[in-house]
């Protein structure tokens, strides 16, 4: 492993910030392992980070809103960026740290990519540089290499943004724990003390989504999670609310533009 694992507590090592932010490279590589359920408190890093789930699924929380990051996926997550991680999972996590200037030209927001077999290979070798590789060296070029594969790696549609809005927040927080629920706006205004146009309206300027988006997007994320781990179709597409597997395999068509069973085979 590229980096030295300095901080350790009676359950696992942690990453020494100041060793990281000592490591004079543009990239310090990282990997590690989580059990099911773990969660990583929100915290943040000076680098960006490239956050890569080799096996498991991960569910990223910013003050933004939520990413999910299933298998051959990777979370953009730029320099000092606060964010929490959840496990869905026992999950096999290869983490980059890139210097801010290095990452300069890269995305200025959270982003899910898609990771190439190209790019999922380097970064397992990054993993077994020395912490002072070779900038001028083999180990140099790769890196290099990297840094240029991310920047055209296509963003993947997989975040939920999250109202401030008090009255928006509380239902998006029900729907989160219920994404059954397939009641309409406006019943959801009786509740919320406004008419379903004014919950609308504020739908749109907060998250830039209708209600209707909104919900498809995060039964689409709990989708992913699940199904990652995997939970039949069937099981996750009548728990979610749709009337058969075939209405949710039909949503996941037209949202990711694949089947459930292909979006999890390792890309092409």
């Amino acid at each position: 492993m590229s980096v030295i694992i300095e901080k350790r507590t009676k359950r696992r090592a942690y990453l020494d910030p100041d060793l990281l932010d000592d490591t004079p490279r543009d990239v310090v590589a990282w990997a590690d392992s989580y059990d099911a359920g773990e969660v990583v408190p929100s915290h943040r890093h000076r680098r960006a980070q490239l956050l890569h789930a080799v096996t498991g699924v991960m569910t990223v929380t910013t003050p933004g809103g939520s990413w999910v990051v299933p298998p051959h996926r990777a979370l953009w997550v730029p320099p000092a960026t606060d964010h929490a991680i959840r496990m869905t999972g026992p999950v096999s996590m290869r983490t980059l740290y890139v210097e801010p200037a290095a990452a300069a030209s890269m995305l200025r927001q959270c982003c899910v990519l898609s990771v190439s077999p190209l790019l999922r290979e380097m970064i397992l070798r990054a993993m077994e540089l020395p912490r002072l590789y070779d900038i001028a060296g083999a180990a140099g070029r790769l890196i290099a290499l990297i840094l240029d594969e991310i920047r055209v790696l296509p963003a993947l549609p997989l975040h939920l943004p999250m109202p401030a809005e008090p009255r928006l927040a509380k239902i998006c927080e029900r729907l989160l724990r219920h994404p059954e629920d397939g009641r309409a706006l406006e019943a959801w205004g009786r509740s919320a003390g406004a008419s379903g146009r004014t919950l609308a309206r504020l739908f749109q300027r907060e998250t830039g989504m209708s209600f209707g988006a909104w919900r498809q997007q995060a039964r689409l994320i709990e989708a992913l999670a699940r199904l990652g781990t995997g939970e039949p179709v069937t099981n996750v597409a009548l728990d979610l609310g749709y009337e058969s597997p075939s209405a949710f395999t039909a949503m996941f068509r037209r949202s990711l533009g694949v089947t459930p069973s292909r979006y999890f085979d390792q890309p092409r």
